[in-house]
């Protein structure tokens, strides 16, 4: 029997047992129902023998499903009978770089558990993979078979498959995704039932666009197809593959339901210290980008990291922060310093303890997610990194800033064509996973004749550094500036916030103001609006 997990919330990946449950998502065992334990805590005591054992059973052709002894062994499954010499279980191995660590056992008929450390294992079939051109990925270790046993038959030779554990295991393939990726094309051939369905879904937004191809089944999976219809329906399923692309084209009653979710949406609302913000723009939505701009030292970097620590306040949701300009130390020391309210190199020390608990507060549960660049963004992965995020359960996204993403990831163009491909990409990866992104952006250098944006004027939608789909793809575009050269510490430390574009609302104009306390290392609303500060002369 499936059921859902308690853990992490799959609706049907859960193995129920007389004994136990075990989740193929998220791979946890609870024994007796009780209290959910890891893999890796569960194995070091629970029948030691029992993995060094299967590596020695004797193999056989499991003939009421079409399998071979040849493509059995290929695969290095193993069997077990009972008392009368009836076949009892099969043993699937999975890998970890290559070498076996587990066997996930099929209980016959259909009952399942698994022996080894299960943790962070390839997919079945991939230690046996070879080349790069096409692979087939299944849902099940059967039905990987079954389409190696149908290239066997009509040519000669095994092409590669692989099966993820079940239709809810994707998280095995998202740690596959770079390999899976070497691949020219990716065929999935997944049951055809509503899990299967998801789980190809999922596949096909998780792996690089125009590399997916899905093969459809007339029957339930492959290993019925191989039996109602012989080794050449598969191959024929394999060629007539057919792009993978998600929904599009909507009509009748499914545009009223889009247009009821969207007056349902949600917004979360900006911290109290951008109050200003709400009024205008009514907070955050996913799906959304919302661009916000300045001049350099302006105080995008804290502005940022109160929105992020509101979200991880307000919701339950990861987010994910690109800082391209600053390490992951220099991050995590300020949202440290933020979270405890003073600079934590300030005199008096803190001690270790008290900074502990402020990390612990912000990133002991694991939601807040960098990106450790490392003083470089390589070649043409920065996109990429960007939607992984999504992939691990980001739901609010910050990249800070668009002008290195675009040095980065505008293989090989320049000027606004490069512009446009950057942000044509960012838009693909909002709308595909449904997530909120703030891009920060450069402004272009103001007129020598005026007021300089340092000096606290506010910039206009044509201040806006790059190609005009910068401003025509982002949803919200926010501007704020503060004078660095004011005499008044109050004034130097106040920044005034102004919307430019509002999709949501079509509100724009003075959104307030918010003052940064350099005891705190925090901004907090002023409530006024300073008219000489935000002179656009």
């Amino acid at each position: 029997m499936k059921t859902s997990c308690n853990k992490c919330q799959s609706s049907d990946a859960v193995e129920v047992y007389e004994d136990h449950e075990y989740c193929f998502s998220c791979n946890t065992y609870n024994p007796n129902k009780g209290k959910v334990v890891s893999l890796d805590e569960l194995r070091t005591d629970r029948n030691p023998t029992t993995y060094s054992a299967i590596s020695s059973y004797r193999s056989y052709p499991i003939a009421s499903r079409g399998i071979s002894q040849q493509i059995v062994d290929y695969f290095n499954v193993k069997m077990s009978v009972d008392q009368n010499g009836k076949p009892e279980s099969h043993y699937y191995p999975y890998t970890r770089n290559g070498e076996v660590v587990a066997y996930k056992e099929r209980k016959l008929p259909k009952e399942f558990r698994v022996h080894g450390d299960f943790k962070n294992t390839e997919l079945f079939g991939q230690a046996q993979c070879a080349g790069n051109r096409t692979l087939v990925i299944t849902e099940g270790e059967l039905d990987a078979l079954s389409v190696a046993e149908a290239w066997q038959q009509t040519k000669g030779r095994i092409f590669p498959v692989v099966s993820l554990p079940s239709a809810s295991a994707t998280s095995h393939a998202l740690a596959q995704r770079d390999w899976l990726n070497s691949f020219d094309s990716v065929i999935l051939m997944l049951d055809n039932d509503e899990a299967g369905q998801k789980a190809t879904n999922y596949l096909g937004k998780m792996l690089k666009p125009g590399k997916v191809r899905i093969a459809k089944l007339k029957h339930k999976d492959p290993n019925e197809v191989l039996m109602k219809e012989g080794a050449k329906a598969i191959l024929q399923a394999v060629y007539d593959a057919a792009p993978w692309s998600p929904s599009g084209i909507v009509v009748g009653e499914e545009i009223w339901n889009q247009f009821i979710a969207r007056q349902n949406v949600e917004s979360v609302p900006y911290p109290d210290c951008l109050s200003g913000l709400n009024d205008k723009i009514k907070g955050i939505r996913q799906g959304e980008i919302s661009l916000f701009t300045s001049g350099t030292g302006s105080g995008k970097s804290t502005v940022i990291k109160e929105i992020i620590l509101s979200l991880l306040d307000t919701t339950d949701d990861k987010v994910g922060l690109i800082s391209l300009e600053e390490s992951v130390g220099d991050t995590a020391e300020k949202f440290i310093s933020m979270q405890l309210k003073r600079p934590v190199n300030d005199p008096p020390p803190l001690s270790q303890e008290e900074i502990r608990a402020g990390y612990d507060q912000v990133f002991g549960d694991e939601r807040l997610v960098l990106l450790d660049h490392q003083g470089s963004v390589g070649d043409d992965s920065l996109i990429d990194k960007i939607e992984y995020m999504a992939l691990l359960g980001c739901k609010y996204l910050v990249l800070d800033h668009i002008t290195i993403a675009v040095s980065e990831g505008s293989e090989g163009l320049s000027g606004n064509e490069a512009v446009d491909k950057v942000m044509s990409d960012l838009l693909k990866v909002v709308k595909r996973h449904n997530v909120w992104l703030g891009l920060i952006s450069h402004l272009r250098k103001a007129s020598p004749q005026g007021k300089s944006f340092e000096e606290g004027k506010l910039a206009s939608i044509d201040d806006i550094k790059g190609s005009g789909s910068i401003k025509q793809i982002s949803f919200d575009i926010i501007a704020f500036a503060r004078n660095l050269v004011a005499e008044n510490e109050t004034e130097r430390n106040t920044i005034q916030f102004r919307v430019l574009k509002s999709r949501f609302t079509g509100l724009t104009g003075n959104a307030g103001s918010s003052v940064y306390d350099p005891s705190t290392a925090r901004l907090k609303a002023s409530g006024s609006f300073s008219i000489e500060a935000v002179d656009l002369r």
